[in-house]
């Protein structure tokens, strides 16, 4: 019984952790997390609470300048 009670608290501590570990990542690349992404964002990585990271598209360079 002390085990489970101990796997439990362990694992409730680190659950903060884990989510803010999915936002952190997120800001890293630039991102914003939100529910859904715009037609000029893509999607990257995941946020907490079913949120999505979704980060602006660059443009195509569409002349080459030789």
């Amino acid at each position: 019984m002390k085990i489970i009670l101990f796997l439990f608290a362990v694992l409730f501590l680190l659950a903060p952790a884990k989510n803010t570990f999915f936002d952190d990542r997120c800001y890293k690349l630039n991102g914003k997390c939100t529910n859904s992404c715009n037609k000029n964002e893509e999607l990257v990585a995941l946020c907490q609470k079913s949120l999505k990271c979704c980060l602006t598209l660059q443009p195509c360079r569409t002349g080459l300048d030789d």
